[in-house]
């Protein structure tokens, strides 16, 4: 009987040791201690001993329970401290390294897209809407409602992509400038009109400051009031929100549109001292968009009587002012879908623009 229970004690204690997690030590613990275990087998005889044989072999049998429940217990707490130690590895944080962004804050709003955004606070503050058109159109919209009669030679300063003639034996281009859509709402909505028309334009050019795609925003006032003292604040209050400066002088040149007369280019205040370009200051200037009056000839091409109504409207480079107030020095890089450009240049999802917090903010 002792040799018996010596060799059980053995082989139960090697299976404790041997557990290697707490549902191997589970199974030693019902093999041994469950009700049909090896040891309450040997518990239930005890019932049906004679009182000497109980007096003798009692102690063995309840010696053999008490050494198998410790070391089980001591098994358990080894197995528990072992997990929390692993668990302590696996979760381990790295206090010294910079805190990983989350995944919805990898991305990157592209300058063009922000500076729209921007362009698009600026003037609703003032009333505007905004209005949108195809990049194909016709040539009587491109060109001909715009007051470039055929054979026009301000048309070969639009030199362009035509599309293949039509059944019609038309000939669609991709506009030239975001001015079709000027037409599209004249002849589509009656005056009182204020809109804002951002959006991709097509021209054949490409170098350092140019490209064959690029971006351009007009605006439009039709009013019967509608004069240069009011394009004239216009531009300058958006100056001074989009360059964020305090006062900002303008210079009107006479120029030469085939859309509006009279025309002018507008030249802004700045300063390029050690090489940076800085508005609202300085003696220097620096020519950034086109405006003038609307043409009589576009007004009646749109069905308003010209001697009824009257207006203004200028357009600028999207691409032009975004590296003017952010610092760039190539346009190509816009278009290049370089990962590392985007993340210096661009900007936070959530970083939307605001008069109020704050364009840039």
């Amino acid at each position: 009987m002792t040799t018996d229970l010596n060799q059980l004690e053995t082989d139960l204690l090697t299976q404790v040791d041997a557990a290697g997690d707490e549902a191997a030590l589970e199974t030693v613990r019902v093999a041994a201690l469950g009700k049909k275990g090896s040891v309450s087998e040997l518990l239930k005889t005890l019932g049906s001993m004679t009182p000497e044989e109980r007096k003798e072999r009692g102690p063995l049998i309840n010696g053999l329970r008490d050494k198998v429940q410790t070391a089980i217990a001591a098994k358990k707490d080894t197995l528990a401290e072992a997990a929390l130690e692993a668990r302590l590895t696996a979760e381990r944080i790295d206090v010294t390294l910079p805190v990983s962004e989350a995944p919805e804050a990898r991305g990157r709003i592209h300058p063009i897209s922000q500076v729209i955004e921007e362009l698009t606070a600026i003037f609703a503050d003032m009333g505007f809407s905004v209005a949108e058109g195809p990049d194909i159109e016709t040539d009587y919209l491109n060109f001909t409602a715009l007051n470039f009669p055929e054979g026009h030679p301000a048309r070969e300063m639009h030199d362009t992509f035509f599309l293949a003639p039509d059944e019609k034996g038309e000939r669609k281009v991709l506009r030239t400038h975001t001015s079709p859509v000027q037409i599209r709402t004249m002849t589509s909505k009656a005056p009182p009109i204020r809109v804002i028309i951002p959006g991709r334009t097509y021209r054949h050019d490409s170098d350092q400051t140019h490209t064959p795609m690029f971006h351009q925003v007009e605006g439009l006032v039709i009013d019967k009031q509608a004069n240069i003292a009011h394009m004239k604040w216009v531009l300058e209050e958006f100056c001074k929100a989009f360059f964020e400066v305090e006062q900002v002088k303008m210079r009107f040149r006479p120029s030469f549109f085939p859309f509006t007369e009279p025309s002018a280019e507008v030249d802004i205040q700045c300063s390029r001292k050690g090489g940076e370009i800085r508005f609202g200051e300085g003696t220097d200037w620096l020519e950034i968009l086109g405006c003038g009056m609307v043409h009589p000839n576009v007004l009646r091409n749109c069905g308003l009587d010209p001697d009824e109504y009257q207006g203004f409207a200028w357009g600028m480079g999207i691409d032009r002012i975004a590296m003017l107030k952010y610092g760039m020095p190539d346009l190509r890089p816009f278009f290049e879908a370089d990962v590392r450009w985007l993340n210096h240049y661009g900007f936070r999802p959530l970083d939307i623009p605001s008069l109020v917090s704050g364009l840039t903010s």
